[in-house]
């Protein structure tokens, strides 16, 4: 979802490990990986967020080999999993602060387009969730493009 409006090819970011096996150097059992990602959650780090940790800190390159349960799963079975997913929360931050912005600079007409490609991104992602039932069905994204212009 990420590059959807933009005309560069996005090519340098991290690669995930190709394996789906859990590397050899990790000394934690899958019981301590998921206590970990359970005690980062309660400190109220997004699942983003704990993942880079675990890479970081504690040479965990991915969840799913050690514990066979998404990071999700894991949130999900001790209730910690946010209301509003958090690529979805991400992007109406950029929105709102891109209103506000704007709101103070009523001649930035570049950035105006620039809100209205962020909210066709809310949009689409608020569908997809809707139809997987992540977000409520009457959930909706109130939109101030029409008071700027």
């Amino acid at each position: 979802m990420g590059r959807l409006h933009s005309h560069r090819h996005g090519k340098s970011h991290s690669i995930r490990p190709s394996t789906l096996r859990a590397p050899s150097w990790i000394t934690q059992s899958p019981k301590e990986v998921e206590e970990l990602v359970v005690k980062y959650a309660k400190d109220g780090l997004s699942p983003s967020q704990i993942g880079i940790k675990l890479r970081d800190q504690h040479s965990i390159p991915l969840i799913k080999p050690i514990t066979k349960k998404s990071m999700s799963q894991i949130l999900k079975e001790n209730e910690l999993v946010s209301e509003m997913p958090e690529d979805l929360e991400n992007i109406v931050n950029k929105a709102v602060g891109l209103q506000k912005h704007l709101r103070e600079n009523k001649g930035d007409r570049r950035n105006v387009r620039s809100l209205e490609l962020i909210e066709a991104k809310v949009h689409r992602l608020s569908v997809y969730y809707k139809k997987i039932g992540r977000i409520p069905q009457n959930w909706k994204y109130k939109s101030v493009v029409a008071q700027l212009e």
